[in-house]
């Protein structure tokens, strides 16, 4: 028990270490030629967001971990891991409108203020609540 709640808590601060990574790409002011080579750091570690949040969904359901942790750290795992499918359910869609109707079809937003607004909202509050919670234990 003491072995499995160690490497939730080890995947769930590499969970935030990765967010807080990708937040601080899109947020702190760099110039073109800088950003642009990074991008492919930003892709890599939005894939390591989703397969970190897949993990930590796993670990945490298999484990014995008590309410209301457990439900926090369900939350941080699942908003993490719903970003990446969203995005692309995001394309899909907007790619299917935009074969059926042709240019000009409204925009398919659902999806995309799911990846962009209410993940990164949920995962920051799980988180957050999760991180309170283990402390506290102690």
């Amino acid at each position: 028990m003491k072995n499995r709640l160690k490497k939730i808590k080890i995947t769930l601060g590499l969970l935030i270490a990765v967010f807080l990574l990708i937040v601080s790409f899109f947020v702190v002011p760099m110039p073109d030629e800088i950003r642009r080579p990074l991008f492919l750091l930003a892709a890599v570690l939005g894939i390591a967001f989703f397969v970190l949040g897949v993990i930590l969904l796993v670990m945490t359901i298999k484990s014995k971990v008590k309410s209301p942790l457990k439900w926090f750290l369900i939350m941080t795992g699942a908003s993490s891991a719903a970003v990446f499918p969203s995005v692309i359910l995001h394309n899909l869609v907007y790619g299917l409108l935009i074969y059926l109707g042709g240019p000009g079809v409204g925009d398919e937003a659902f999806y995309f203020i799911f990846a962009l607004m209410v993940c990164p909202i949920v995962f920051l509050v799980s988180a957050v609540g999760s991180v309170v919670l283990i402390v506290r234990k102690k």
